[in-house]
């Protein structure tokens, strides 16, 4: 189950954007995700599917590892695409059965929900935190909030713990898979009965993860103070962060990535998502 959480995961590679300055690729992340929300055009989606592929390509991140990271989205996506399908009213009906109506255009609505959020997932895992290192990420959001630290934010503390939340979501989901397989061999049952009676079977696994949880971070702060960790002042990295021509490179590829997806919705004949 760890594998397939793309959340704090980095693979390991020498890519265009394993290379990227880490400060600009999360601004480049914010506006990735800007852009695929400014979409409405059928042919503005095609451009971004494209623009995905592109990014896994130049990634060379395998495309296995990218699906394995959409599982645990299956139901919110197909639960989306459930919804649009039998409440958005269209033009041409396709099936009308009783209190059933579904229309051509929910269809059309459903799909194209699903590829957002697809591209969504798949295009800013790649080019954040599958091509960066929980290091890196740490020292480049430090950096980009560097100048509320005049108004005396902890901004390197704010960081940290970002980081190590980042971290240690794989941690836990795997902590939590071993539960649930020591709870199933002594007999528990988590997939049958009610709702009430599945609840109460998840405090078996609830309390041991919490407990788990709060040795881990005991740990954590214990080996952070043995090292004499005393936050961000005074603090010298042994990297320090240079941007080079890749990132002024990707910032106008994603430039045209936006004015190609604005010009598409306005003058490109086709379906219009439905808000």
């Amino acid at each position: 189950m760890k594998a397939d959480i793309a959340f704090g995961q980095y693979y390991e590679g020498n890519s265009f954007l394993h290379r990227l300055d880490p400060r600009w690729k999360i601004l480049f992340s914010i506006f990735y995700i800007v852009v695929i929300f400014l979409a409405k055009n059928v042919f503005a989606f095609a451009l971004l599917v494209l623009s995905a592929i592109l990014l896994i390509a130049v990634s060379r991140i395998p495309l296995r590892m990218i699906l394995r990271g959409l599982k645990p989205l299956i139901f919110i996506i197909a639960f989306t695409a459930i919804i649009n399908i039998f409440w958005l009213k269209g033009k041409t009906v396709l099936v009308d059965w009783w209190i059933i109506h579904i229309y051509l255009e929910g269809i059309i609505n459903a799909l194209l929900i699903v590829v957002r959020v697809v591209i969504l997932v798949a295009g800013t895992s790649v080019l954040l935190t599958y091509t960066t290192t929980p290091l890196a990420l740490t020292d480049g959001l430090e950096r980009l909030l560097s100048p509320l630290a005049k108004i005396r934010l902890p901004v390197h503390e704010f960081s940290m713990m970002m980081t190590i939340a980042l971290r240690f979501i794989p941690t836990l989901v795997e902590e939590t898979e071993k539960i649930m397989n020591a709870q199933k061999a002594r007999g528990a049952d988590f997939s049958t009965g009610s709702l009430a009676r599945r609840a109460k079977a998840l405090i078996p696994i609830l309390i041991p993860l919490f407990i788990s949880a709060f040795r881990r971070a005991e740990e954590l702060a214990t080996a952070m103070e043995c090292r004499c960790y005393t936050g961000g002042k005074g603090r010298t990295r042994m990297n320090i962060l240079h941007s080079t021509w890749r990132d002024p490179a990707m910032c106008l590829a994603l430039c045209a990535l936006c004015a190609g997806v604005v010009l598409l919705n306005y003058f490109a004949p086709g379906y219009t998502l439905a808000m």
